[in-house]
């Protein structure tokens, strides 16, 4: 069985990521892209399905050991786990150097004291554990090829094959330094070069050291701001400046339950908001990459915006099951691709301007196709704002009039009057006033329930949703309004768990709600920190403080969130690591810094 959400650890090149549980597994790889089939799917079913475990030797009955200690060498993507035995004391090292070639995991084994009896297990299974490879020696190195792929595995030490597993038992002691490399190659190209391990390590380390040195952030939040950072750097993918939402696949909302979505592409808005967080912490050259990627993306066809791309700016994400994989914990059906793809949202249209919008202003250097593209967005907006959508959380019900929907839309509009008013590009500025206007009027007339002094999720509707946490944050409507507060008020009432976290919105258990789902989900920990952010704006710092300090104690040992918290379970769930956690994160901590909230 798969560990914990939280016993994850997450190394990867910036193309694709490994999840590494605290026992030394490698229970989740796709090669070579974050989209591509998994090598390694244990993480969503068993063994059968490819893993690979690196650590002490135990008897085949038992539990592997899971490492005394871990943590990443300093601020990087590389791994250390550590384990103390009866023998010694051994530490294994994981990393995947950023691609110039060929991508390659690599693991390296040092003794650090006693002499520390040690395994490798290798499976691999193509196809998402549904191929086995064939698996055969070439010119000294272990290949395992199938269809178009094929996985190398480099090291010194001496394997042998058994159960259609490739293992290799070995002991080391202080100073022993083995290596284990997996690099892979399209099947029909020469092998790909000797890894040369070291020289890698070493290279990864300056890496992410040089890249860190570029944080502008350096106030009492900066461990958690940096490994935020680092976890958004690993989701980009690096050749065309595209970022995921997550590195995983059907990683279960609610756990035994259907709410298994495939989260290894690009969402505009959690894109959007990524390169936000990005530009407000000195990161400008991933802000440009991903202007550019969003100009590729969209082209000639704003019209069509979509609200999800592939992270090369695919179309295409048509939605499968996975049916020979029984989920994680039993959480079925694994889903690869996304039906969301295509749904409307009129919110994207909002976070795209806004993050159009923070570029200029922050300096990236202009585009001229950027601003005619947020023309062409208000174009299509001011014809299609009034429409019903599936709104931000992609629900699978009926359309409705979503407030939160309709301030993004006051948000686009909004963004590009200030653009055409700098002068950097023309537009009819009186009509989209008036736009900006009724849009405004439109909200507070049907989005608000004066008898509670509440906005609702919808026109009309009595449910509250936390999205609506943004209207302040957005600049639809002043802090001090007496409406934001009464809706801030009114969310941790409806809204809040047992523990004070955030729920998006209201779900039936076992009936379908809101979402057209059935069952229920945990608190969505990015709710959960614009309701810190909310409080701070409304001046109750003390109290933002303390839930901001609250939501950091639930990150796992390495500082990693994924997409929400389980109040009954106590435990991570929801793809993993999250981008949608991580960056209001660093957005609440900015927020209370500037503020001078935070204790010590």
């Amino acid at each position: 069985m798969a560990g914990r959400i939280e016993d994850y650890a997450l190394i990867g090149d910036m193309q694709t990521a490994a999840l590494v549980c605290r026992d030394g597994t490698v229970d989740w790889l796709c090669l070579p892209r974050f989209d591509s089939h998994a090598i390694f799917a244990g993480l969503l079913g068993t063994e059968e399905h490819g893993f690979w475990r690196i650590g002490p030797a135990h008897a085949p009955d038992a539990q592997p050991p899971a490492a005394t200690r871990r943590g990443y060498r300093g601020d990087s993507l590389i791994l250390e786990s550590e384990w103390d035995t009866g023998r010694g004391t051994v530490r294994v090292t994981d990393f995947m150097p950023p691609r110039d070639g060929a991508p390659q995991l690599i693991r390296i084994v040092e003794g650090v004291s006693g002499r520390v009896p040690m395994r490798s297990a290798l499976r691999m299974r193509f196809s998402y554990g549904r191929v086995v490879p064939w698996v055969h020696r070439h010119e000294g190195r272990t290949v395992a090829v199938a269809g178009p792929d094929s996985v190398w595995f480099d090291t010194s030490a001496e394997t042998y094959g058994q159960s259609l597993t490739t293992y290799s038992d070995f002991t080391v002691a202080p100073g022993d330094r083995i290596a284990f490399t997996l690099s892979w190659q399209p099947s029909h190209k020469e092998p790909p070069p000797l890894p040369e391990p070291e020289q890698s390590l070493e290279a990864t380390e300056d890496f992410w050291r040089e890249w860190v040195e570029h944080c502008t952030y350096h106030g009492p939040y900066r461990e958690a701001v940096i490994r935020s950072l680092i976890t958004l750097k690993a989701l980009t993918y690096a050749p065309t400046g595209g970022i995921v939402a997550a590195p995983t696949t059907s990683l279960p909302e609610d756990i035994g339950g259907v709410r298994n979505w495939d989260y290894r592409y690009t969402w505009l808005r959690d894109a959007a908001i990524t390169l936000s967080s990005l530009l407000r912490t000195g990161y400008r050259e991933e802000a440009r990459a991903w202007r550019e990627w969003l100009l590729r993306a969209v082209a000639g066809d704003p019209e069509n915006l979509q609200i999800m791309y592939g992270i090369a700016g695919e179309r295409e994400l048509g939605e499968a099951e996975l049916d020979w994989l029984p989920g994680y914990e039993n959480s079925a059906p694994v889903r690869v691709g996304n039906g969301a793809a295509h749904q409307l949202q009129l919110d994207v249209y909002g976070e795209v301007t806004e993050a159009l919008h923070l570029a200029h202003m922050t300096g990236l250097a202009r585009n001229d196709y950027a601003s005619l593209l947020q023309v062409k967005l208000i174009n299509y907006l001011e014809k299609h704002w009034t429409e019903p959508d599936e709104g931000i959380w992609e629900v699978r019900g009926p359309r409705r009039h979503f407030v939160h929907s309709k301030v993004m839309a006051w948000v686009a509009v909004d963004r590009t009057i200030k653009l055409i008013e700098s002068g950097d590009v023309d537009g009819p500025l009186e009509r989209w006033k008036q736009l900006r206007d009724d849009i405004h009027r439109d909200v507070c007339e049907k989005g608000y329930d004066k008898e509670r002094n509440t906005f609702t999720q919808s026109y009309g509707s009595k449910e509250l949703d936390a999205s609506l946490l943004l209207i302040p944050q957005m600049g639809f409507l002043p802090p001090d309004d007496k409406r934001v507060i009464g809706t801030i008020e009114a969310i941790q009432r409806e809204l809040s768990t047992s523990d004070g976290f955030i729920l998006r919105y209201p779900t039936e258990g076992s009936d379908e709600g809101v979402d057209g789902l059935p069952g229920d989900e945990g608190a969505f920990l990015a709710c959960s920190f614009w309701m810190a952010d909310d409080l701070a704006m409304i001046g109750r710092v003390d109290e933002a403080r303390r839930l901001f300090e609250r939501l950091l104690a639930l990150r796992n040992d390495l500082g990693l969130l994924a997409e929400e918290w389980d109040p009954v379970r106590q435990r991570q769930v929801g793809n993993f690591p999250q981008a949608f956690s991580h960056v209001p994160l660093i957005d609440t901590a900015l927020r209370l810094t500037a503020s001078g909230a935070y204790g010590g």
